[in-house]
């Protein structure tokens, strides 16, 4: 059996000259090429950071004024190194960092425009619509500051309140209230441009006529889909024709779904989702059917009844580990964490402020703290280690947690 299985006549006659100055000719190369480390990425790096950036910087280029409301239209802020922003499902929210008196907290808030101004790498946009409330301490900021040359701080795209083919029917039946109507305005136009494909009918409660919001847009887009959006207003404390009276119940809903397969999305204000939740259940929908956006702060805890009674009207003191630095603050028992501690100065990060997203995911070092079930979405391995989410979490005695901060 032969050593090599190749002829080696063909080197024989090979010197090993050019083989030595090849030695030369690459330090000569080496030599005369800059000093710094070439550097290369990946596309799909590339990608993952145009879609889901950890900050996106814009400014306001347009204010529109819809009496009850204002919608905010934002692009680049190139200055700050934003260059297009970032696209988004139809359905989805920011997080918006806002300097409210020296302090920055976060506060979520749904696209309502299109996807289609946030495709491409030029002129890219998003709005913005935010309605009065009186108890809404962001919302009035932003109604009574934002002007156009405004400089805003938002995340990327956020939230899974979008359509998924694999989980839902081919009708959406969507139930909207207040300013909960603007993820769906977002869906209806992303229909009519063939960018989501699904048939969306809209039932949008409001008091009186007057109070609906954005009605112009939303009769605009239904116009140009060709039917596949329809929009029906319900109003509670008017009759008028052309409008459905009363709440947004079973039977109006069977009336609107039709005979076929159908999903329910629902958004708006919590006394909304209190009321659905049981007209909901008479439809015996599979619960894969059935979506409610994240409702924001859970607000009192004393109306949950597993809500410890003797902890009502007492406030407690806090101890906040952050960066090894310590500090002590002072929480009402009926006041979240994430509240006291942006109320103290502390810039915790927060995104959904639902206790879904796990943002604001936290350390408790000591206490007792309370945390209601339905709003508690914890992994099993944070409830048995000691982590929380702030912004769904009340004290219930004095506690000492860890957190990071935003800056």
């Amino acid at each position: 059996m032969a050593k090599y299985n190749y002829d080696k006549k063909s080197l024989k006659g090979l010197g090993v000259g050019a083989f030595l100055g090849e030695v030369k000719t690459r330090n000569a190369h080496i030599e005369a090429a800059e000093a710094t480390i070439p550097t290369s990425v990946f596309n799909a790096n590339r990608l993952a950071k145009a879609l889901h950036p950890s900050v996106q910087f814009a400014r306001v280029s347009r204010v529109i004024d819809h009496g009850g409301a204002k919608s905010f239209v934002l692009v680049p802020d190139t200055d700050k190194g934003t260059q297009a922003m970032a696209y988004f499902r139809a359905g989805q929210y920011v997080s918006l960092a806002l300097n409210m008196d020296g302090v920055t907290a976060c506060r979520p808030y749904s696209i309502r425009s299109n996807p289609v101004d946030a495709l491409g790498e030029e002129n890219t946009s998003y709005t913005l619509t935010v309605k009065h409330s009186q108890s809404g301490q962001a919302s009035e900021y932003i109604l009574n500051n934002w002007a156009e040359g405004t400089e805003v701080i938002l995340s990327g795209p956020l939230g899974n309140f979008y359509y998924q083919s694999l989980r839902d029917a081919g009708h959406v039946v969507a139930l909207a209230g207040g300013s909960g109507i603007t993820p769906f305005c977002s869906m209806a136009c992303a229909i009519a441009d063939g960018i989501e494909d699904f048939d969306l009918t809209i039932l949008y409660g409001s008091r009186t006529h007057d109070d609906i919001l954005l009605r112009d847009e939303l009769d605009a887009v239904a116009e140009r889909s060709n039917g596949r959006v329809k929009v029906v207003y319900v109003l509670s404390d008017e009759k008028a024709d052309g409008y459905e009276h009363g709440f947004l119940t079973a039977e109006l809903i069977k009336k609107y779904a039709g005979d076929g397969d159908y999903s329910i999305y629902a958004c708006g204000p919590k006394a909304m989702y209190a009321f659905l939740e049981g007209e909901v259940t008479e439809l015996n929908l599979p619960r894969r059917r059935v979506r409610f956006e994240l409702s924001g702060e859970y607000g009192d805890p004393a109306r949950d009844s597993a809500y410890p009674t003797d902890a009502a009207g007492k406030t407690y003191r806090v101890t906040v580990m952050v960066r090894g630095e310590e500090r002590v603050i002072f929480c009402r028992a009926d006041q979240t964490l994430l509240r006291a501690m942006e109320e103290a100065g502390i810039s915790v990060p927060s995104d959904c402020r639902s206790g879904q997203c796990g943002w604001c995911h936290s350390r408790l070092i000591s206490g007792e703290v309370f945390v209601p079930e339905s709003v508690d979405g914890r992994r099993e391995a944070d409830k048995k280690f000691g982590w929380i989410h702030p912004c769904c979490t009340y004290p219930i005695s004095d506690v000492a947690l860890e957190v990071r901060t935003l800056y």
